[in-house]
């Protein structure tokens, strides 16, 4: 089987987006498919052009400017135009015999249009409501144009994908709440490749010094500094801790939209010793910044998406025996049990996570049995080969659906 994958960006961009589109691409490969990615736009190519990266040939879209690419609204409808030329183009000559679309909603539309203009059977994937991230990120109003505009455009692929995809519960109770998708949606969770943490990584003592990290008094967040992901709170809990623990430290390895917000919170509070900003790390490097961290803080806000939303990095961390605080949002509390596989506390209380930090580091029995257990559940549960197994159904589906005469 030939799937044209349409990404919004892949590897080497380095977030959740592409780790799992990536770990999709690799599984469906070892499957004995063929697997064919397209990019977006977003992915900052200067023309249409190929990229092999590992052994997989990704198919990349010019991020060709134009006047009006640059307003809101316009800049949208730009960016479905250019993916749509460039899928154009490429149908005939790749020949896939589905079409696979992952969010956002600008994917979806210019999938739906090629995989219609050529008569292929059309699954659309959704990893998050777009709409909800750009009204996080301040480049939205809730309700507003925009977000209006980019709901009722997922609406229309909704209505028009022969089969539709959620990576977790909360998408698909939103998703078939609107009773838009002419079959039931399939979930295809994230998951981890298990394989390569099954040796975790003995402690970077040279990297602890470095930074001036003791172990047992370590606390860190490894990925993207979003608004969402609730950095600030860890920061706010800082002198809590430190009443606690004098040598308490805590790490913020990567980069962001945040990062400038953080720094001025950090000098606010006092915090320059106690608080490390890393800067943005090769991907070689990350399992050793994992392994200088003895409590992985995830604080994610309240918000609807992190509600629906499941992330990645818990599974990471399970996956190389780490323990962790999460906050009880929506999205931990799928992936997440209290006391069995990680610690929760209540989102957007500063209290709630010094308590759960406390609990946990004074417990070595609790943090062994959180090992343990989130090591299991990654193994049996959520590895890559299970969750891409799925897919098998969902082709056969949108095979079977594209091929029924229209009523």
């Amino acid at each position: 089987m030939k799937i044209l994958h349409v990404f919004d960006h892949s590897v080497p961009i380095q977030d959740g987006y592409a780790t799992r589109s990536w770990a999709i691409l690799q599984e469906q490969k070892a499957r004995g498919w063929q697997v064919l990615p397209v990019t977006g736009p977003r992915q900052g190519s200067f023309a249409d052009g190929e990229d092999v990266v590992s052994g997989i040939t990704f198919r990349r879209t010019w991020e060709q400017p134009s006047l009006g690419s640059q307003l809101p609204v316009l800049r949208q409808l730009w960016t479905i135009w250019l993916m749509y030329r460039r899928l154009n183009q490429l149908i005939p000559e790749l020949r896939p015999d589905v079409v696979h679309a992952h969010s956002p909603a600008l994917n979806g539309v210019a999938a739906y249009w090629a995989a219609r203009r050529f008569g292929l059977p059309l699954v659309y994937e959704v990893r998050a409501f777009w709409e909800d991230a750009a009204v996080d990120q301040g480049t939205s109003a809730e309700h507003g144009l925009r977000y209006r505009l980019t709901r009722a455009l997922e609406n229309h692929v909704f209505r028009r994908a022969h089969r539709v995809v959620a990576i977790c519960e909360g998408l698909r109770l939103d998703i078939e709440a609107r009773q838009l998708c002419g079959q039931p949606v399939a979930v295809v969770p994230n998951a981890v490749e298990h394989e390569r943490f099954a040796l975790p990584t003995a402690r970077d003592t040279a990297l602890a010094d470095k930074h001036g990290l003791q172990l047992g008094h370590t606390l860190g967040f490894i990925g993207s500094f979003y608004d969402y992901e609730g950095l600030d709170l860890a920061i706010r809990a800082m002198p809590g801790l430190l009443a606690q623990d004098p040598d308490m430290k805590l790490v913020l390895v990567g980069g962001g939209l945040q990062e400038h917000a953080l720094r001025e919170l950090v000098q606010t509070l006092g915090l320059q010793q106690q608080v490390v900003f890393t800067g943005k790390i090769p991907f070689a490097e990350v399992e050793h910044y994992y392994s200088v961290i003895d409590v992985l803080v995830y604080p994610r806000k309240s918000l609807r998406l992190t509600e629906t939303v499941t992330p990645l990095k818990p599974l990471e961390a399970m996956a190389q025996r780490r323990v962790f605080v999460a906050s009880n949002v929506g999205g931990h509390r799928e992936l997440i049990k209290d006391g069995e596989t990680g610690v929760l506390f209540k989102a957007d209380d500063v209290d709630a996570l010094v308590e759960a930090v406390r609990r946990l580091l004074s417990n070595p029995e609790l943090q062994r049995h959180l090992q343990a257990n989130g090591e299991r559940f990654v193994r049996e549960e959520r590895n890559w080969r299970s969750s891409v197994a799925v897919y098998d159904a969902v082709y056969a589906g949108a095979v079977k659906a594209a091929a029924a005469p229209a009523h």
